[in-house]
């Protein structure tokens, strides 16, 4: 769902902006090039960047994962991202897997800034 992150990403890039991104390859240089926010772009999702992002989350580098994903459509690499989603799961990582909970997690992000946490 590379073009609904996007979309996503430009409607939010403002607040986005305030944050450090990563983001596997094929993905965050789609989101750099249409939003010109700084993504830190990993391999492509296939290509390992899955698993890299969930090393990261089982290093505690990363405290929020956002990553749509169509139900209704088989992923080419449906075990990596099981293994990502299972990553984000054990390590208590927040994690939206649509619009919607994304967008509840940027406004819960907006109002921890805003109280100064």
């Amino acid at each position: 769902m590379k073009d609904e992150m996007v979309a996503w990403c430009t409607q939010h890039k403002d607040q986005l902006a305030q944050h450090h991104l990563w983001g596997t390859g094929t993905t965050g240089t789609r989101i750099t090039k249409a939003t010109g926010l700084k993504i830190t772009c990993l391999l492509s999702g296939p290509l390992g960047g899955d698993q890299q992002l969930g090393a990261m989350i089982a290093e505690k580098n990363i405290d929020v994962l956002i990553f749509f994903t169509d139900v209704l459509s088989a992923l080419p690499h449906d075990v990596d991202v099981k293994a990502l989603m299972r990553m984000a799961t054990l390590y208590q990582v927040a994690t939206a897997c649509n619009e919607a909970t994304a967008n509840c997690i940027l406004t819960s992000l907006a109002a921890d800034s805003s109280n100064g946490s």
